[in-house]
Order: C-alpha cells, then structure tokens, then sequence
C-alpha cells in the first residue's frame, strides 16, 4: 500500500493549520468516495468563519480517513465553523451509514491492508502477534499540518499507545 499522501496536503497552508481527522468504520466504496470528495469540496467552498471565509482543506485518504485542516493565519475557526463542519461529518455518517466519531477503534496497518482494531483488544493483539512495536498506527490525534505529515502513521513505538502497551512483558 502506498502510503505517500504528503503529497495532497496543501503546501500553502501553515504548519500550525488546525487538523481534525475521522476514520470510518469501513472502507469506502468507490462509489461513495466519489461522492464525499464532492460534498467536502463543496463544504470547503462555502466554510465560513463569522462570515469570514476559512482558508479550508478536505479530503478522503486511502478511502477510509477524512481530513479537514483549517489555515487560521488567514482566518480563525471559530466555535461555529467548527460546529458546520461537524455537521458536514455527520451528514456522511448518515448517508453512507458508517460510524466517523468513534475514537475506541483505532488503525493499523497490517500486512499491507488497514485493520481496525477496538483499544480493548490491544493486549490480544501483542499476545498473539498481530501487531508489534513496529506495526504503523494511524495516530488520528495529530492536530497540526506538521503533525500530521510527521506524525499521523508512525510505529506504535513511537505513538501515545506506546505508554498503554508494554511489549517488553509479552510473551513470544
């Protein structure tokens, strides 16, 4: 799987541009990516910030993760834009029956294919190896453009899940 998506992420934008990411319960068909690109790239069109337009971003990777990145040098999310652009996430969660606000599931890939996996299995999943300190993770609680470029798939070694699991006391 090619993961190279550093490419699509604006190079105008700051590095402090402000990011929120949704990861879906399940792949997107093809179909339906067609039309979410379409619904982000109207809701970025039209993002307002207390009538102000937000310098805005959006967009559907590996066809499971949306990512909206706001540029606040230009203009400030306010509590309001933030609001609308939760609502354009819940209006895909509807059409589309896919749950985005789950933050109890998190992504890994695994032998060249994303595989969510609920936070409650993790330690079943050390103990029976199918992830490891090096297994890339989706760390979707970046908040920054740089983050997100240096730090959205990274080796759970080197994530916040690093604290929560100890490799070291698994058995092999």
């Amino acid at each position: 799987m090619n993961l190279q998506f550093q490419e699509q992420v604006p190079g105008t934008f700051n590095e402090a541009s402000r990011v929120w990411i949704y990861q879906c319960n399940r792949l997107f068909f093809l179909s339906e990516a067609l039309q979410i690109e379409e619904m982000l790239e109207n809701f970025v069109a039209g993002w307002k910030s207390h009538g102000d337009e937000v310098k805005g971003y959006a967009n559907l990777f590996f066809g499971q993760f949306i990512v909206l990145m706001a540029d606040e040098t230009a203009t400030g999310v306010s509590g309001c834009s933030t609001d609308s652009s939760i609502r354009i996430i819940k209006e895909i969660e509807t059409k589309f029956n896919v749950q985005l606000f789950d933050r109890q599931t998190l992504a890994f890939l695994v032998k060249e294919k994303i595989q969510l996996l609920p936070m409650s299995q993790l330690d079943y999943a050390v103990k029976n190896d199918f992830i490891n300190a090096d297994t890339l993770y989706f760390n979707n609680t970046v908040l920054t453009k740089k983050e997100l470029l240096q730090n959205w798939i990274i080796p759970i070694r080197n994530s916040w899940l690093a604290k929560r699991i100890n490799f070291a006391e698994m058995p092999k």
